[in-house]
């Protein structure tokens, strides 16, 4: 807004422009104040600041902060290296479990990541299903692990696809560090990082697609990778499946109540698959048919999967991706 009060008079007086627009009278103090409009928008942008390049020749499947706010590692199939935030030309590999000899390679890390609390202390799982929590305190090169988190199957039970389900995906400390959670293809288990024995709970997930084992091995499903998370108070665990749905778990002592819902702006809650109580103690061409009806009657499809989310870590807040939308539930 542009005003020309060159030629104007107060009063019949000549006028004299003081600071801010304001107009004073012939012997007075400043009558009028004019408002300055301005118009400008708002533009929101993501500017890349470093780049950590050149220290893995495999995918990173995971990344992790420290609680120091200093560091973070990046995993691939391989390494895990530990970076400063501050400086991107320099990294240290602290986990190697490349052989020398390729052919012996026996199993690939999967995930990582820190402690919440203590900046020492990290846990990776690997595609065997096996958690390994590892001191930084120990050496430099952690190659030994301070505890091992794993569960075996009964020789009698192991089938082709006993290795391939049993990779873990995915891996989260509870806000407090006492628990673990994992999500391989089946289900969620929850550990104890101060019991040998570690597991406290399984959750069932996908026990009704058992039975089509060899159709998500023919279709590459049975490698779809799960992200799964807890809440901040520790009393629920999540986890995403097809169809765009997540499952909510209680995992208090006596508690097996299962929450079912689908991703939509519209969201219904859904027959859990498998409402059981949680027990204590490369690629291919051939393609079939995405979708069915699992054992409660409700529908599923393969070609639509909830792979990411997140809980708040203070809030009962969760946030899910769904192919190209975010949606975020309070509860």
């Amino acid at each position: 807004m542009n005003m020309n009060t060159s030629n104007a008079h107060v009063n019949g007086g000549p006028s004299t422009h003081v600071p801010n627009g304001g107009i004073l009278k012939p012997g007075g103090n400043p009558l009028l104040r004019m408002p300055v409009v301005t118009s400008q928008e708002t533009s929101l942008a993501a500017n890349c600041r470093r780049v950590y390049a050149h220290a893995h020749d495999y995918h990173i499947n995971s990344i992790s902060n420290n609680s120091d706010g200093e560091t973070f590692i990046p995993a691939d199939d391989l390494r895990i290296n530990l970076w400063n935030l501050e400086i991107s030309n320099q990294s240290f590999n602290i986990v190697d479990v490349k052989p020398t000899n390729m052919e012996d390679l026996t199993e690939v890390i999967t995930s990582a990541e820190f402690h919440p609390s203590h900046c020492n202390m990290l846990a990776y799982s690997s595609s065997k299903g096996s958690i390994r929590l590892v001191d930084l305190r120990q050496s430099a090169l952690c190659d030994t692990h301070s505890k091992l988190f794993e569960q075996h199957e009964s020789a009698g039970s192991r089938s082709f696809f006993t290795e391939i389900i049993g990779s873990i995906s995915d891996i989260k400390f509870s806000m407090d560090g006492r628990h673990i959670l994992s999500h391989d293809y089946m289900t969620l288990k929850l550990w104890d990082v101060n019991m040998d024995s570690g597991l406290v709970a399984t959750f069932q997930v996908h026990e009704y697609l058992r039975p089509k084992l060899c159709d998500l091995y023919e279709n590459d499903s049975i490698f779809d990778k799960f992200e799964c998370c807890q809440s901040g108070d520790g009393l629920r665990v999540a986890t995403g499946s097809y169809s765009n749905i997540f499952c909510v778990f209680n995992c208090g002592a006596g508690d097996s109540e299962v929450t079912t819902l689908e991703a939509t702006r519209n969201p219904t809650r859904r027959q859990a698959q498998n409402p059981a109580r949680p027990v204590r103690s490369m690629t291919r061409n051939v393609r079939r048919e995405n979708t069915g009806i699992d054992a409660n009657g409700n529908s599923y499809d393969l070609s639509t999967k909830l792979l990411h989310l997140a809980w708040h870590p203070a809030e009962n807040l969760i946030a899910c991706a769904a192919a190209n939308s975010l949606y975020m539930y309070y509860g």
